[in-house]
């Protein structure tokens, strides 16, 4: 993101960035912009002082489907920042079979990586398109291609292939050369050609085409945690796979395909991977923002009955993460002192206070998030950019069916969802999908045979809901 951007983005905005997807939780709202905010501030402070000033992270606490988890991927999305959600009971203590808490780190990095590839991938976008469409007209017209030397064929070929059997290709004849135009004729050939496949002339017309296939071990899973770096299979894959040879393919596929496909392997072949991994681990040592959800769920201190794998251990695993360490990536190693850490609990059982203390002082800033009402629900319904009426009515309309809501039914659908979450398990702003495809379930499945406008109001509603959510028996299975 540009400094000018990170400039604009003011505690003010983020806020009402946020607005615009979720309703409410103003004080949760507050505290991740004031917590990005303070990543901009950062930046601008003397160097002898940067190190030193670390994010504040955040604990909230609030029962499902009120936003927590929404908050902090838009926040994310808002920055460009690296995300990653993971849930905390997927951990366990060292010594037990699970996930390993430094993973979560991992998982970062890749998302880092992934991100930059994507950004690397948009600004060679032009050239890759340029590059795919002389490879196509190379195809379509052998005699304009130029001549190239021919490569030389990779000195462990033999070797592997003795190893691993003759699936890896050895020295092989090259093909004939078609015989060569004159180059103005050539010329002439290929101008044609390139304005003939950007206008489409050619998209549906067959050609046989060469591919880079992924060179495979035949020797099955090799031992180790995949998430061990140096000692999973997918490193040693990647290892042997820059010395075994390419494998090319011949594959038929229509012109249209072959560009999408040369597109993005001339773009592959024009990003600099160590560049970007360099760049991914720095934004993610920087910039990244892991929310680990459920952490309720492993609240708890020693000496409680039962004879589960201890929840304090998995705290203690989490807290030189949280508190910043060094983590070793296949990537390099990550220092996880600038991560922002959301954290987040519905904490109906536990309370935060139940957290060993040395990971309740890394969480310094608690927000507690409001229970939806029923006018939260209206809002959530109609309001957000992604709306769920809206949503509804987009999925319709591609059978042309032209989903009216009134108001008064927009207030039932909420009402009905409130009193089905005091009555039965609160699952927040979620009930409203479950409510809403029991209203439109016969008018969804009636679609494709429909068209013209269908009227919605507050006597369908009940119609459709009434008897199930007076049974609270029955809306326990249904709603």
């Amino acid at each position: 993101m540009s400094a000018a951007n990170e400039t604009a983005l003011t505690p003010r905005a983020i806020v009402a960035a946020l607005d615009a997807y979720i309703v409410g939780q103003a004080k949760a709202k507050r505290a991740v912009a004031v917590a990005l905010r303070n990543r901009h501030r950062r930046a601008l402070v003397r160097d002898d002082l940067r190190h030193e000033i670390t994010p504040k992270n955040i604990l909230m606490i609030g029962p499902t489907g009120v936003g927590k988890t929404e908050i902090a991927r838009r926040l994310a999305g808002l920055v460009g920042a690296p995300f990653v959600k993971v849930e905390a009971t997927k951990y366990t203590e060292v010594g037990y079979v699970g996930r390993d808490v430094e993973s979560m780190v991992r998982d970062l990095v890749e998302a880092a990586v992934r991100m930059l590839l994507d950004e690397r991938r948009a600004e060679v976008a032009d050239l890759a398109e340029k590059q795919a469409i002389e490879r196509i007209i190379d195809v379509l017209h052998p005699e304009t291609a130029p001549r190239q030397a021919q490569p030389s064929n990779n000195p462990f070929a033999a070797t592997l292939g003795s190893i691993f059997g003759n699936s890896y290709p050895q020295a092989s004849a090259p093909a004939p050369a078609p015989p060569q135009a004159p180059p103005s004729e050539a010329q002439r050939i290929r101008e044609q050609a390139r304005a003939e496949i950007e206008r489409g002339f050619y998209d549906v017309r067959l050609i046989e085409i060469e591919v880079d296939e992924q060179p495979t071990l035949p020797i099955g899973m090799i031992g180790g945690g995949m998430d061990q770096p140096g000692m999973g299979g997918g490193d040693i894959g990647e290892m042997l796979g820059g010395l075994m040879p390419k494998r090319r393919a011949k594959k038929r596929v229509t012109v249209a395909e072959a560009r999408r496909i040369f597109a993005q392997e001339e773009a592959n072949n024009l990003i600099d991977m160590d560049a970007v991994k360099r760049e991914a681990v720095r934004r993610a040592s920087e910039d990244g923002i892991i929310f680990i959800d459920e952490i309720d769920k492993v609240a708890g201190r020693e000496g409680a009955r039962g004879p589960d794998v201890s929840r304090e251990g998995v705290q203690r695993d989490i807290l030189p993460i949280v508190e910043g360490s060094t983590v070793n990536t296949k990537h390099g190693p990550v220092k996880t002192d600038h991560v922002l850490f959301i954290a987040a609990g519905a904490f109906h059982v536990s309370k935060p206070s139940d957290l060993i203390p040395e990971l309740q002082g890394r969480f310094p800033i608690r927000v507690e998030l409001d229970s939806l009402t029923a006018e939260d629900f209206t809002t959530i319904l109609t309001q957000p950019k992604n709306a769920l009426i809206e949503q509804y009515r987009a999925l319709l309309a591609t059978e042309n069916v032209n989903l009216e809501f009134t108001p008064d039914a927009i207030e039932q659908i909420a009402r009905f969802a409130m009193q089905v979450n005091e009555q039965a398990e609160n699952i927040g702003a979620r009930r409203l999908h479950t409510v809403l495809e029991r209203v439109l379930e016969d008018i969804s499945f009636d679609a494709p045979e429909t068209n013209g406008p269908v009227r919605i109001d507050a006597e369908f509603v009940r119609n459709r809901l009434e008897d199930i959510v007076e049974n609270a028996d029955l809306s326990g299975y249904i709603l």
